[in-house]
């Protein structure tokens, strides 16, 4: 088991803020858990909802997005950045609030040389907020 910290995540994951949305990671095998604690004064919040702020979904796969970056570090540090290229069987469940900490697990499913696809599933407090396959293709940085 391996246990990535905040510092640790940005050796190999381009993000920066304010759009490094992964706090930690723990590799289980081909196993990604990688977490999100939702402060309150991020950026996608200012205005989805005023008095009733809900995490966008689009944000919420860009965090299951960059946690199943993860388990493709190798390629990252070999000096790739990763693009989505597709959200298939997204389905949004239960809304992501300002102090819920987001847990993400997932797993890569296929590989077609530099292109991946993965499963993801994203909780609060053991319940599913949002769960979908998405595919993300890796490009040379230039």
């Amino acid at each position: 088991m391996e246990i990535m910290n905040r510092d640790a995540i940005k050796t190999f994951l381009p993000h920066r803020e304010p759009m490094l949305l992964v706090d930690d990671v723990t590799m289980e095998g081909d196993i990604a858990i990688a977490h999100y604690h939702v402060r309150g004064d991020e950026f996608f919040l200012q205005g989805h909802f005023p008095g009733n702020p809900i995490v966008p979904g689009v944000i919420l796969c860009e965090i299951m997005g960059q946690s199943m970056c993860i388990l493709v570090r190798d390629e990252l540090a070999a000096g790739r950045t990763p693009l989505y290229s597709g959200i298939k069987e997204a389905r949004f469940r239960k809304p992501v609030r300002p102090g819920d900490t987001i847990e993400i697990r997932g797993h890569i499913t296929d590989r077609r040389g530099l292109i991946f696809h993965a499963e993801a599933e994203a909780k609060v407090d053991g319940k599913t907020a949002v769960k979908g396959v998405l595919s993300f293709a890796l490009i040379d940085n230039k």
